[in-house]
């Protein structure tokens, strides 16, 4: 007899809904600019936005930048240019191993685009893509690991009414995405070169994904 009213109680309220904390990817959207970010998330998280901020954090991880001519060599046609890059890296994440930096939590951008309203979920899909910054040390991309599926940002009512006329006349809405979290121990930061500029360093900074932001400008 429990059973059968609890049956029938599934049946009349249907489904639990899901709310931001159910499902990481589920966050409310915020009308912040980016240098704003440290106001929303934990006292203890470090932005790394501005290009200034990621070479500071990669000098206490790994000193100084790569000799990037030497390890390129003559690039993909030079016999020993994958065997110092692989070098590189190992030599790399054995001095970083016990670095206090690399329990860090830390924050970067991506960005984001939202898609039309779903009134199923009560809120606008995100879809993400990474962010190139150039520093002294080369192009840093984050490397997110971890990041939960089917992102969605929800607006509170006013937001929505103003988002869903703006998309009387746009497909998609640009906004932007922090992702935050702390380093993967076992391969922190991956050296490598970039495909699109020949010769140019690539610096990957992998993270595990603990918390995301979207993030709308006012």
């Amino acid at each position: 007899m429990i059973l059968f009213f609890t049956l029938v109680l599934g049946i009349i309220l249907g489904p639990p809904v899901l709310c931001a904390e159910d499902t990481p990817g589920t966050r409310p959207l915020f009308v912040v600019q980016a240098d704003r970010l440290s106001s929303i998330l934990p006292s203890d998280t470090h932005p790394l936005i501005e290009p200034a901020a990621i070479e500071s954090f990669l000098a206490r991880l790994d000193g100084n930048p790569p000799d990037w001519k030497t390890v390129y060599g003559a690039g993909h046609r030079d016999p020993r240019h994958d065997e110092r890059l692989f070098a590189l890296n190992r030599e790399r994440d054995a001095k970083r191993l016990g670095n206090d930096t690399l329990g860090w939590r830390v924050t970067f951008l991506w960005s984001g685009e939202l898609s039309r309203y779903d009134p199923t979920r009560g809120g606008f899909p995100v879809a993400v893509g990474p962010i190139l910054t150039h520093t002294g040390w080369g192009i840093v991309r984050f490397k997110p690991e971890d990041l939960p599926s089917n992102l969605l940002a929800i607006p509170n009512p006013a937001q929505r009414e103003i988002l869903r006329r703006k998309f009387a006349q746009a497909p998609s809405l640009a906004i932007q995405v922090a992702l935050t979290g702390r380093l993967i121990l076992e391969e922190s930061i991956v050296y490598d070169f970039s495909h699109a500029e020949e010769g140019k360093g690539l610096i990957m900074p992998v993270v595990r994904i603990e918390r995301v932001d979207y993030l709308l400008s006012p």
